[in-house]
């Protein structure tokens, strides 16, 4: 597989890239070349992303962006063309769990949280990512953050479960529309990945250790093992790859 110096010359923008999932594959695609493009609604963690990847010897600039935001997703696309030029990659990462409750609990303003930051944002970052992509005319690769979700139901979390079941349908209706122009558009399902976001949501060890229970790989993954997925579906090695679900997942889903 293509490592480094895969994406020297090439821009990449990430979302949600100040911490876990979001900060390993901004460094990943600079310790590979790129320059990045940081967005970030926490500007103190993703400046130390930024400053972690340049003091690595990579490449970055940080970006605020808040993905209930159509206004500050399309300035992140805009502010990105200007940094650097271009766009060549995107990780469509960021986005939240939610309140658990039953459907006759749910609150109509988690809901419209909950879809705001996970699906609306996916739509609004695709619609300009790809407009940037096809005014250049070079192509691109996106891939956007899912989960096991997307493809069965998440217990107490229907409006979670909702937004990723939607994430997969624009990954896969991208991807069919865009496919001639040379823009590839996929999607990555993490499993149980030990970010801090998860373990604020298990809460405690006990919930910690009956989750590791349930994986047949017996243990949480990292974000380095979904950044290196992402990388590969944004390279050269993946160029015939379009449409694709991709679980890195430990097995989970394998039932």
């Amino acid at each position: 597989m293509a490592e480094v110096g895969v994406f020297s010359g090439k821009v990449a923008l990430v979302t949600g890239a100040s911490s876990g999932i979001g900060r390993a594959t901004a460094e990943l695609f600079a310790a590979r070349g790129a320059a990045v493009a940081v967005a970030a609604r926490n500007l103190e963690r993703g400046a130390e992303t930024v400053e972690r990847i340049r003091m690595a010897g990579g490449v970055a600039e940080l970006i605020p962006a808040d993905m209930e935001r159509a206004d500050q997703i399309e300035g992140m696309v805009a502010r990105t063309l200007d940094l650097f030029g271009g766009l060549d990659c995107a990780f469509n990462n960021a986005g939240m769990t939610g309140t658990a409750a039953l459907f006759h609990e749910q609150s109509v303003e988690d809901w419209n949280e909950v879809i705001a930051t996970n699906l609306t944002s996916v739509f609004l970052c695709m619609k300009h990512e790809i407009a940037a992509m096809l005014k250049a005319g070079t192509g691109g690769a996106i891939v956007n953050n899912c989960s096991g979700a997307g493809v069965m139901a998440a217990p107490g979390l229907p409006h979670y479960t909702a937004a990723k079941h939607g994430v997969l349908g624009l990954t896969k209706a991208a991807a069919r529309d865009y496919a001639r122009h040379g823009i590839r558009v996929n999607a990555v399902c993490p499993g149980f990945i030990d970010t801090p976001q998860l373990n604020a949501f298990l809460g405690d060890e006990a919930a910690r250790a009956q989750v590791i229970a349930g994986i047949p790989a017996g243990a949480m993954g990292t974000p380095d093992d979904i950044a290196r997925a992402v990388a590969f579906l944004c390279s050269p090695d993946g160029a015939y790859v379009s449409g694709d679900t991709m679980f890195v997942d430990g097995a989970v889903m394998c039932r």
